[in-house]
C-alpha cells in the first residue's frame, strides 16, 4: 500500500442497552500487520470522526488477543468473527473502500461493540458444563482416557465459548427485554433467567454437553445434562442449519457433537420409557 493511505472505518454506536444505533465514520493511518483491534486501538487513541467532529472512544471487548478467550467477538463486514485475528491487509483486499463493524446481533448490546454474552455462561449451567469435585484435597490419579477418547474430547474442549455459533444459528434468537416499572434488579435477573431456560441451548452448549458426558468421571452427571438437552430449548430445537459449524473460529466439529446429542438423548428416552 501507498505510503500515507488511511483507513476507514464505519462503526455502530450505542450510547447504552435502550438507546438507538446510529453510525459513526474515522480514518486511521495505515499500519502494515494491523488487525481490527489495532484498528480499534487507533481511534481510541484519536477519537476524532471523519468530519472532524470529537467523540467518546468506541468500547469493545478483548482480552488475550490471540483467539483463545472469545471476548473480541464481532461483525467485521458482515461476518461474526473474532476482531483480533481480522487482518486489516485481507478485510480491504475484501472490500478496499472502508472496513465495517457491528456488535453480534443476537446478544443484547451494553455499548458500541460490546455485547451480554451471559446467556450462553447460562446455557452452559443449564447442561452442567463442567466435572463436579467432591474437594480440592488431592484425590490421587484421575481415572485413564484412552488415546482414542483423547482424540475426540480435545477438538470439543477448544471451544471458548465466543457466541460465533449462536449468532449464525438461525434458532437462537435475541430476547428482547427491559426492565419494568418498579420491578427491582433482582426480579428482573430472575425473569431473564427464566426466559433463558425457555430458549434454545445453542451449538455451543451442546457440544460442551457432550464434552463432559465422554469424560469417566463427567459421566456421573450424564443424567442431569441429558434431561437438560431433552427439556425445553433442548437438541429438538436445531433446526440442522449447519452455520455453527462453518463459523466456529477452532473448527470445532458442533455438527458431530449435535449428531452424538440427539443418539444420546433419544437412548436415554428410551431407557427411561422401558424402565419407568
Amino acid at each position: 500500500m501507498a505510503e500515507g493511505r488511511t483507513i476507514r472505518l464505519r462503526i455502530a454506536r450505542q450510547d447504552g442497552p435502550e438507546s438507538p444505533r446510529y453510525w459513526q465514520y474515522f480514518e486511521i493511518p495505515y499500519q502494515p500487520q494491523m488487525n481490527v483491534i489495532s484498528a480499534l486501538q487507533a481511534v481510541a487513541a484519536h477519537p476524532v470522526t471523519i468530519d472532524g467532529r470529537e467523540t467518546t472512544p468506541v468500547v469493545w471487548d478483548c482480552n488475550c488477543l490471540e483467539e483463545v478467550c472469545g471476548a473480541c467477538t464481532m461483525l467485521v463486514n458482515g461476518r461474526v468473527r473474532q476482531a483480533c485475528t481480522a487482518l486489516v491487509d485481507r478485510l480491504l483486499e475484501e472490500q478496499p473502500s472502508e472496513i465495517v463493524l457491528e456488535p453480534m446481533t443476537k446478544f443484547p448490546v451494553v455499548r458500541d461493540l460490546f455485547v451480554d454474552r451471559a446467556r450462553m455462561f447460562h446455557s452452559l449451567k443449564r447442561v452442567r458444563a463442567w466435572i463436579a469435585v467432591a474437594g480440592y484435597h488431592d484425590a490421587g490419579e484421575g481415572p485413564r482416557v484412552s488415546p482414542e477418547e483423547q482424540e475426540q474430547a480435545y477438538p470439543l474442549s477448544r471451544c471458548m465459548t465466543c457466541g460465533c455459533c449462536v449468532e449464525a444459528c438461525p434458532q437462537f434468537s435475541k430476547i428482547e427485554m427491559s426492565r419494568d416499572a418498579g420491578e427491582s434488579p433482582e426480579q428482573y435477573e430472575a425473569r431473564k433467567v427464566a426466559a433463558y431456560d425457555e430458549e434454545f441451548l445453542g451449538a455451543a452448549a451442546i457440544s460442551q454437553a457432550v464434552l463432559f458426558n465422554t469424560h469417566p468421571t463427567g459421566r456421573l452427571a450424564a443424567r442431569e445434562r441429558l434431561e437438560a438437552m431433552m427439556g425445553p430449548g433442548g437438541i429438538t430445537d436445531c433446526g440442522n442449519a449447519q452455520n455453527c459449524v462453518k463459523v466456529c473460529p477452532k473448527e470445532i466439529p458442533l455438527t458431530r457433537s449435535i449428531a452424538v446429542a440427539g443418539r444420546q438423548t433419544t437412548l436415554y428416552a428410551l431407557k427411561r420409557w422401558l424402565l419407568r
